[in-house]
């Protein structure tokens, strides 16, 4: 390839971008093929993360029958926009007050819908 056809790098920072531009085709190759394992690494990473926040968030299945007692839904299929890979965790939205709600990942990011309160009012 001529400097003419040179392809234009993806939008990436300076530091990262001109270094490789100043390596051998071959250590380009193994630059490209570590960058990908290393991407496998992080995703895998990441869902071990994931996996992690849920085993430590998710209630359990006594709290999940309690929930069904007080007549809530805890199938997210009956919920309009709760996706099926979603669990049900507490959240204290501020100090005292302990909510149900519904949560899962989208992207990098978390969602959550509101079931009902922990302590039902008397």
């Amino acid at each position: 390839m001529s400097d003419e056809t040179k392809p234009d790098p993806p939008d990436l920072p300076a530091y990262v971008v001109e270094p490789l531009e100043k390596q051998s085709p071959e250590d380009l190759k193994l630059i490209a093929t570590y960058a990908d394992v290393l991407a496998d690494w992080k995703r895998a990473q990441r869902e071990d993360n994931i996996a992690a926040k849920r085993a430590a968030e998710e209630v359990d299945e006594e709290t999940i029958e309690e929930i069904e007692q007080r007549g809530f839904e805890t199938d997210p299929e009956a919920y309009e926009d709760v996706p099926s890979k979603a669990y049900i965790t507490i959240k204290e939205t501020k100090p005292g007050y302990h909510y149900y709600y519904w949560q899962w990942r989208e992207g990098d990011s978390w969602a959550n819908e509101y079931i009902g309160p922990v302590s039902p009012k008397d």
